[in-house]
């Protein structure tokens, strides 16, 4: 899978560890950030060219496309995929709405995590990244998609008016049926992730049929949420297009859409690791509790 390939690649260039070498010789504990900073660094100049070298290996019969020194972080990711512009656009987009996150989802939390025991960036980001293979956390996206031509396919392949679809809505829902896409664990308004893309959508591709599934989905399905009164959050998150996006653009390899995941959330990542070693965080250990504790605070009497 590539995402075993991509967490495999980032272990192996543990060797490297700029924080290792420098812990190891005596380095005062208000610099750990500094050896850190040079190991993010490096790390995040080289996950564009690691994530687009798997895809080359595993989709295009192992064509490799050499890097280009010119080029930002998207537009080299872009060129060494082999998709034309505005794919570059897209990378820019996607790694940087995907950088964003908040402390509790386990990719966020599982580099945090392993970090606050002193190991370097290598071994944060490839746990982190070994969390965010699990379908609960990563695959949201690639199930969007999947949803939403299976939805294309019922349909015929026609583009339904507004009252069709909020039939469609009304009986996956009334079937005990999820919308994917709508609902969010923090937020309790559309994803402004979700609206950056749909920005993106609306000038580069708004006559693409699944766009259009996506855009009637949009409008129709929030207010039926409401209505239904279950949902917390009726709005759409940052899942619910992103797939379609990376599918009009030509990567169409579902289980490869994790990995650009990856890449960006990253770039957040990193970043917060850095700030844990300027601040001195110390190790990360929740308390524990047993069974007879958690009774006694239920008020549960044996």
């Amino acid at each position: 899978h590539p995402m075993a390939m991509f967490s495999a690649a980032i272990v192996a260039m543990q060797r490297e560890s700029q924080f290792v070498k420098e812990y190891n010789s005596g380095l005062g504990k208000m610099e750990y950030w500094m050896p850190t900073f040079e190991d993010g660094m490096n790390l995040l100049a080289k996950l564009p060219r690691i994530a687009s070298f798997i895809y080359r290996l595993k989709y295009k019969n192992g064509d490799i496309i050499k890097a280009d020194p010119k080029l930002d972080m998207g537009g080299n990711f872009a060129h060494m995929m082999g998709i034309d512009k505005p794919y570059d656009d897209v990378s820019r987009m996607y790694f940087i709405l995907h950088s964003d996150h908040e402390s509790g989802n386990v990719s966020a939390h599982t580099g945090h995590l392993v970090a606050s025991a002193l190991s370097d960036v290598y071994y944060a980001i490839s746990g982190m990244i070994n969390g965010l293979a699990g379908p609960l956390h990563g695959l949201a996206n690639e199930q969007v998609l999947r949803w939403t031509q299976g939805v294309f396919e019922k349909m015929g392949g026609k583009i339904p008016t507004e009252e069709e679809m909020k039939k469609f809505v009304w009986d996956t829902l009334s079937g005990g049926q999820v919308i994917p896409g709508f609902g969010h664990a923090v937020l309790r308004k559309t994803d402004p992730r979700y609206m950056a893309q749909r920005e993106f959508c609306l000038k580069h591709l708004p006559d693409d049929p699944l766009f259009k599934y996506v855009d009637l989905i949009y409008k129709v399905t929030p207010p039926i949420l409401q209505e239904q009164g279950k949902a917390k959050n009726p709005w759409p998150n940052v899942d619910a297009q992103s797939g379609v996006i990376q599918w009009y653009y030509g990567l169409t390899e579902y289980e490869f859409y994790t990995v650009l995941f990856g890449i960006g959330r990253a770039l957040g990542v990193v970043s917060n690791i850095i700030w844990d070693r300027a601040l001195g965080y110390p190790i990360e250990r929740p308390k524990s509790i047993t069974t007879a504790m958690m009774e006694e605070i239920a008020g549960i009497k044996k």
